[in-house]
């Protein structure tokens, strides 16, 4: 199964893409989608539109799986990155129609069993599951690995137990 992981964000979207056949997990490719700050914002969300359009095009994911939003205190950024987040939504869904959200708890417990893991730990772990060399760059696009990770873990152990 190939599964396209995305990082949602305005500036920086992250993506990774994994191969994942029986428990096993490998990338296949991994970078970010940056959109100008100097840009309008509907520029910027059409951007990230081309941006999916062109991963999965290019990968032809069989499940795409997101980061949910954590809201921290900078309500402006919030809403920004809410608007990014809900194109990309849309976008995936259309494109794909396999959809599925992970919270940050959900990914730091699914990589390290901890939930409050910090993102060195959770970089860490994207490293040792997937046999790189060494963490990807950027951070979104680890971040993007992380997902991706979680939801071949989630979807593994759904399997066995029809679980859809």
């Amino acid at each position: 199964m190939i599964i396209l992981g995305i990082d949602p964000g305005l500036a920086t979207m992250g993506w990774g893409v994994i191969k994942s056949e029986r428990g096993q997990a490998a990338v296949i490719d991994y970078g970010a989608v940056l959109t100008p700050k100097d840009e309008s914002l509907p520029v910027r969300l059409a951007l990230l539109e081309k941006g999916v359009n062109q991963l999965v095009d290019k990968f032809k994911p069989d499940e795409i799986a997101l980061e949910e939003l954590f809201f921290n205190t900078n309500i402006t950024t919030g809403i920004n990155v809410a608007q990014a987040r809900g194109v990309i939504l849309l976008t995936c869904v259309k494109a794909c129609g396999r959809l599925y959200e992970y919270t940050p708890l959900q990914i730091k417990q699914a990589l390290t069993g901890y939930g409050r893991a910090d993102k060195h730990q959770i970089q860490a772990m994207v490293k040792t599951f997937l046999r790189l060399d060494k963490v990807p760059r950027p951070d979104d696009a680890a971040d993007a690995l992380a997902v991706a990770l979680t939801h071949s873990q989630t979807n593994r152990l759904r399997s066995p137990f029809g679980i859809k």
